[in-house]
């Protein structure tokens, strides 16, 4: 196994990457033009190949000042337990330097203990309008040159 980080997103195929969140069962309903809009509007990210073979992400959302949330960070079923996950999450944390970094898990609170990561007892959320139905026209306030 010779797994490559991939920092940027050059060549990334999205449908390749679709296609094998679904078969899975990683697969959130985003198309493949979501996921690359979702990836480009990051702070950071990491995808791993093992040659061509998408086998993992994982990405940032931060405001480069005080906080930041982890998110998509996936290891292909058959790849898991090597590694991967855990070296995407060293590549990412360091740039995250002086941030309240958080995330979510289902089933990998072990995983991210592991990491320094705690529990916090209460979280919330709420999808404004219908899921992935969006305007990809808005643009923030204070954000130039989208």
């Amino acid at each position: 196994m010779s797994i490559v980080y991939q920092r940027d997103l050059a060549g990334v195929d999205w449908e390749a990457m679709k296609s094998i969140l679904s078969r899975d069962a990683f697969d959130n309903g985003r198309t493949p033009a979501q996921l690359e809009a979702s990836f480009a509007n990051s702070f950071s990210t990491c995808i791993a190949h093992d040659g061509t073979q998408i086998v993992g992400t994982a990405r940032v959302l931060s405001d480069g000042v005080c906080n930041a949330y982890i998110v998509d960070v996936w290891t292909l079923s058959a790849y898991r337990r090597r590694g991967i996950a855990r070296t995407m999450m060293e590549l990412l944390l360091p740039e995250l330097q002086g941030q309240h970094v958080y995330l979510f898990t289902d089933h990998a609170a072990d995983f991210y203990r592991k990491l320094g990561f705690v529990e916090r007892p209460f979280g919330m959320e709420k999808v404004i309008g219908n899921w992935l139905q969006n305007d990809p026209g808005l643009v923030p306030v204070g954000v130039i040159g989208r």
